[in-house]
């Protein structure tokens, strides 16, 4: 016997051992179920995990915009101020504000007039409380 028929002879018995055992593998009919159920999970969470998203940066755009009028208010009250003046950053900033507010969803603040709301430029659901 050469050494090919040696391996050729091995590896029969290899197959043999194998189907005997009934070590398969998965079917690719399983592989493709388990896919789809893995879509159908992933296309249950991304919008809602979207949605928990947008609500907590409109929180903390609500959060900041409130902070911002109390440290306008607190300036206009410091420095005797009109009704109607109107602050700046580098009237609020550091002195009012510990850290300068930055919209998280990429908006821009407008401080506005002392007795007016400030205004994320985004809306919707991003005012101040």
């Amino acid at each position: 016997m050469g050494v090919c028929s040696l391996l050729t002879s091995g590896a029969r018995v290899m197959a043999r051992k194998l189907h005997l055992s009934g070590n398969k593998g998965f079917t690719l009919v399983e592989i493709m179920i388990t896919i789809l159920i893995m879509a159908v999970l992933l296309a249950l969470a991304v919008p809602a995990w979207i949605g928990a998203r947008d609500r907590s940066q409109a929180r903390t755009c609500s959060s900041q915009l409130r902070q911002i009028k109390y440290a306008k208010e607190s300036w206009a009250m410091d420095t005797k101020q009109q009704i109607a003046s109107v602050a700046v950053w580098a009237d609020l900033y550091p002195t009012y504000l510990k850290d300068m507010p930055a919209c998280p969803a990429g908006g821009n603040y407008t401080i506005a007039a002392v007795n007016q709301d400030p205004i994320c430029s985004i809306g919707g659901k991003h005012v101040a409380p």
